[in-house]
């Protein structure tokens, strides 16, 4: 009889000890628009997410740690309605949940919530920014001439000087396949080892002559690397095949 009111007690300590997650101060609250409070959605994905993360998620009118609307990171939408997530405070609880709902395991969630058997809510929309295109100034026949005769002793520049070149030094259409070739161009007398030998009218004055050039200077001015840019542009990108696969 003694052992049974033992075990009896050491239940009840245990139960008494396993007090919920929430309880211990994992809260957050959480406010949406009416299209979404109405639609029955949080009822069904906020217990789902509760079970998950052991954070309990309180629906409020305003002030909320949590807030789906127009704006944040788009999460889901209605027809043509989006909704997006934005936290407004450093709640790590907050960061757990937008974590969740924009994983693949909460977009399942919301997408599979249906009312009468339809679907409610749709995967979100993104809108993908129009990037304009900048116009390049220089004069890409201008830019051959001026690539040969500044970049030619090293680089290949083009079919003019195929079998020219040094042959560790990546030719203009290699260049051309990295996203920054127009910067790398651009600025390319502070890139090694141009500074060494490039002289840029009113940029780079002309070297000292108690430390001269380690080989002849290039002298190039500014409108003609708007030129050689104008010239690069036109040259189809060198096709390097596939990345190399480790084994």
């Amino acid at each position: 009889m003694g052992f049974v009111r033992f075990l009896f007690g050491l239940c009840v300590c245990m139960l008494c000890g396993a007090a919920p997650l929430w309880a211990q101060g994992k809260t957050l609250t959480l406010s949406a628009p009416s299209e979404v409070r109405d639609s029955g959605l949080l009822a069904f994905m906020l217990p789902r997410f509760a079970l998950k993360h052991g954070v309990r998620v309180t629906v409020v009118e305003s002030d909320a740690e949590a807030v789906l609307g127009e704006a944040g990171v788009p999460v889901f939408a209605k027809e043509d309605f989006g909704v997006g997530l934005v936290l407004t405070t450093d709640s790590p609880h907050g960061e757990t949940f937008a974590a969740w709902l924009t994983s693949d395991i909460g977009l399942r969630t919301v997408l599979s919530f249906k009312v009468d058997g339809e679907a409610v809510f749709s995967e979100p929309v993104v809108v993908q920014e129009e990037v304009a295109e900048v116009a390049l100034s220089g004069d890409a026949r201008r830019g051959q001439d001026a690539s040969l005769r500044a970049c030619g002793r090293c680089h290949v520049v083009g079919e003019i000087n195929r079998m020219a070149g040094i042959g560790s030094t990546p030719s203009f259409a290699v260049l051309r396949t990295m996203d920054n070739w127009q910067e790398r161009f651009e600025i390319f007398y502070v890139l090694n080892p141009h500074p060494a030998f490039t002289i840029i009218p009113d940029v780079i004055e002309e070297f000292d002559e108690t430390r001269p050039s380690p080989i002849a200077p290039v002298t190039v001015t500014l409108e003609e690397i708007e030129d050689i840019v104008a010239y690069v542009a036109g040259i189809d990108p060198a096709d390097l095949g596939a990345p190399i696969a480790h084994q």
